[in-house]
């Protein structure tokens, strides 16, 4: 037997280290593609990065490598496709995974998020939350370790979500003002020291609940393929905005752009905490909508739950129509605003302005269309959020985001 090494082995060998040197600056793009559903097959993941079949394969091989795909070599081909049928790609089932916090008024949630948007566990929500930032992030911040703990998954990551503007570049919730928390609080880096004390590696990030719901749907969920994508949500109190524009957040200048829960709804409104007065925050949130039905808040569950219960199961009742009615006006008229200002190709509604769509959607569009410019001739389309708990979701793209733009750095 030779000693020597099969010249054609070797050759095979050099080429395909060539074509993984020319696919390395793809494994980011393709990563992104496999992540938010683009390129379920390999043929397809070809024709989007504009490469050979031969480099395509390989940067699948080395995502394989690095645990964060599964490449299927059952064909599978899309609907309408010819010639041989391409392999699968899929998202590695027990891939890695970045924590995921939300605080918001009526408390806080913990959950691990792997690649695609998946949920992989979450811990119990906890349903008080204490006026020091401190101790309800070390809280949902251990809920999260006891998760990793159970699970084994390695972490990329951890990102928080707050239903509060975080100013860049310091990450301090400067309107936090339904937590009874300072204004000004540093929570990245009060979220970023709880995070390393609780021994889990990666870096840490914090957002607005919102723009980080737009982002998980503008991925995963509604938004998916708008190019300017406005999202309007009203979650447990207070309305709150964000604009996607060609798959990147809109956060102004500092971090603080469309704060459109502060829009002029209703001149002779009730007072805002902003000091003004009529502004969607106050007249389009639960509260709002309890309140006009002539219902009291009741402690037993979330003034989100008790509004959305009212309009699915009451909506027959006369207070509770003319109370959901006067809402939607309200809540078209600042759409209509946006429109205009903005020009969105799609307009998605969460929390409570999710069903206030799902109860009378032809009335929603109606007054858009009418007091907006284009409604007229365009029509914005406008849809439901799809996502069950986006913002939890959007607070993990933040933590992938680094594993997006570099998957060999971050994971190395």
């Amino acid at each position: 037997m030779s000693g020597k090494a099969d010249p054609r082995t070797a050759g095979e060998r050099t080429t395909s280290r060539a074509r993984l040197e020319r696919g390395r600056g793809a494994l980011g793009p393709a990563l992104e593609l496999v992540h938010t559903g683009r390129a379920p097959t390999r043929a397809v993941l070809t024709a989007e990065l504009g490469v050979t079949r031969a480099t395509a394969g390989a940067v699948a091989a080395e995502l394989e490598a690095l645990g964060l795909i599964r490449v299927d070599a059952r064909p599978g081909a899309a609907a309408g496709s010819q010639g041989r049928p391409s392999h699968r790609l899929e998202i590695a089932e027990d891939g890695p995974v970045a924590l995921a916090a939300q605080v918001h008024a009526d408390g806080f949630r913990a959950a691990l998020v792997g690649l695609g948007g998946r949920i992989v566990a979450t811990a119990p929500g906890c349903e008080t939350v204490d006026a020091d930032p401190a101790k309800v992030l070390g809280s949902v911040v251990e809920a999260g370790a006891e998760l990793l703990r159970t699970t084994g998954r390695r972490c990329v990551g951890a990102g928080l979500a707050v239903p509060s503007a975080v100013a860049e570049p310091d990450g301090l919730a400067l309107n936090p003002l339904h937590l009874a928390w300072p204004v000004g609080a540093p929570v990245r880096r009060t979220f970023e020291e709880c995070v390393r004390a609780a021994g889990i590696t990666g870096p840490a990030f914090a957002g607005n609940d919102v723009n980080l719901a737009a982002l998980a749907e503008h991925r995963h969920g509604a938004g998916r393929g708008a190019r300017d994508l406005l999202c309007v949500a009203t979650g447990h109190r207070g309305v709150g905005g964000a604009l996607v524009l060609d798959g990147r957040l809109h956060t102004g200048s500092s971090g603080l752009a469309l704060e459109v829960g502060h829009l002029t709804v209703n001149p002779e409104g009730r007072p805002c905490h902003c000091g003004s007065r009529g502004c969607l925050d106050v007249e389009a949130d639960p509260l709002a909508l309890l309140i006009e039905a002539g219902r009291a808040p009741g402690p037993e569950m979330s003034l989100l739950q008790q509004a959305n219960d009212l309009l699915r199961t009451q909506y027959a009742d006369p207070a509770v129509r003319t109370a959901a009615e006067a809402l939607i006006d309200r809540l078209g008229l600042g759409l209509a605003g946006l429109v205009n200002i903005l020009n969105p190709d799609r307009i998605i509604l969460g929390g409570l302005h999710r069903t206030l769509l799902d109860a009378d959607p032809e009335r929603l569009r109606a007054v858009v269309a009418d007091r907006s410019l284009w409604g007229q001739s365009g029509g914005v389309p406008i849809l439901p959020c799809t996502l069950d708990h986006d913002s939890l979701v959007g607070a993990a793209e933040l933590a992938w985001q680094p594993v997006l733009d570099d998957p060999l750095g971050a994971l190395r």
